[in-house]
C-alpha cells in the first residue's frame, strides 16, 4: 500500500471515529439501503491493494473468492449482513485482458464503485415482466465461479440494455445449491447507506419504480453511486 493511500485511509478513519462519537447508535436503524440489494462491486486495478484498502478503513479483511473464467477478473468478499456482501473485483493477471478487466486496470487510485446487483426472486418472471413493459434486456444469462474450496457457485443474471446512467443494477438469482457469499464471507461489516446521486431525480426515480426498486436517490450536479460501510475499526465511504 502506498504512503498516499495510508494517509487518506488514516484521515477517513479518524473522521469516521469523530462522527461516530457524535451520532446515536440508533443511526444504523435508519440505514438507506435498497431492500433488494444483493451486493456492491468495488473495483480496483490490483486485488491485494483493494483488500488492504478496505481492511485499513473497516478492520475486516476480505477473503479471496475465486476467478471469473473468460471475464479476466478475480474477487475477494466481505459479508455486509444477511443476503448482502461487498465484492472487491480486480483483473486476474493469469487470464487474458478482457473488456471488463481493461476497465478495472484504469482504477489506479483509490478503489471505486463499479456497479451493484439486486436479487428480484425468480429472474425469468422478472425478464418476462420487463419485456412486457417494453424494456430491452440481456439475458437471463447463466454464470458460475469455482471457490477456493472447490465448490462451484452458480447464478443467473439479467442486464438492462443501453443503461447509460450506470446507476441502475443488474439482477441476479443464485442457484438452488449455491451458498450465498454473505453466509461464509468474513463478518463484521454493515452497509449503512447506498444511494444514487443524479441531476435528474424524477427521471431516475421513474426508472427505479419500473424495475421495482426502492433505490434512495439524492440530487447532485453529477451522476454517481455512493456507499457507506461500517466496520469495527471505522467507516469506508466510496463512490463510483
Amino acid at each position: 500500500m502506498t504512503e498516499a493511500i495510508s494517509r487518506r485511509a488514516f484521515l477517513a478513519a479518524t473522521a469516521a471515529t469523530l462522527l461516530a462519537s457524535r451520532v446515536p447508535t440508533s443511526t444504523a436503524a435508519a440505514a438507506r439501503v435498497p431492500k433488494l440489494l444483493d451486493h456492491i462491486l468495488l473495483g480496483c486495478d490490483d486485488l491485494d491493494r483493494g483488500i488492504a484498502y478496505v481492511e485499513e478503513l473497516t478492520g475486516v479483511r476480505a477473503k479471496f473468492g475465486g476467478v471469473h473464467p473468460g471475464a479476466g477478473t478475480q474477487n475477494a468478499l466481505i459479508s455486509l449482513g444477511p443476503n448482502r456482501y461487498l465484492e472487491i473485483i480486480a483483473p486476474d493477471p493469469k487470464q487474458p485482458v478482457s473488456l471488463d478487466s481493461r476497465g478495472l486496470k484504469s482504477l489506479d487510485d483509490d478503489p471505486a464503485l463499479v456497479g451493484w446487483a439486486a436479487h428480484p426472486g425468480d429472474i425469468a418472471v422478472l425478464a418476462a415482466r420487463l419485456e412486457q413493459q417494453g424494456l430491452e434486456i440481456e439475458g437471463p444469462i447463466p454464470g458460475s465461479r469455482r471457490r477456493p474450496d472447490g465448490r462451484v457457485l452458480n447464478w443467473t443474471v439479467l442486464r438492462l440494455k443501453a443503461e447509460a446512467t450506470q446507476l441502475l443494477p443488474f439482477f441476479i438469482e443464485w442457484g438452488a445449491g449455491s451458498i450465498h457469499p454473505s453466509v461464509d464471507s468474513p463478518q463484521g461489516c454493515q452497509l449503512l447507506r447506498f444511494e444514487a446521486v443524479t441531476p435528474d431525480v424524477a427521471g431516475l426515480s421513474r426508472k427505479a419504480k419500473e424495475l421495482g426498486l426502492d433505490l434512495p436517490i439524492a440530487r447532485g450536479k453529477k451522476m454517481y453511486l455512493r456507499a457507506t460501510i461500517e466496520g469495527p475499526k471505522g467507516q469506508l465511504r466510496v463512490t463510483s
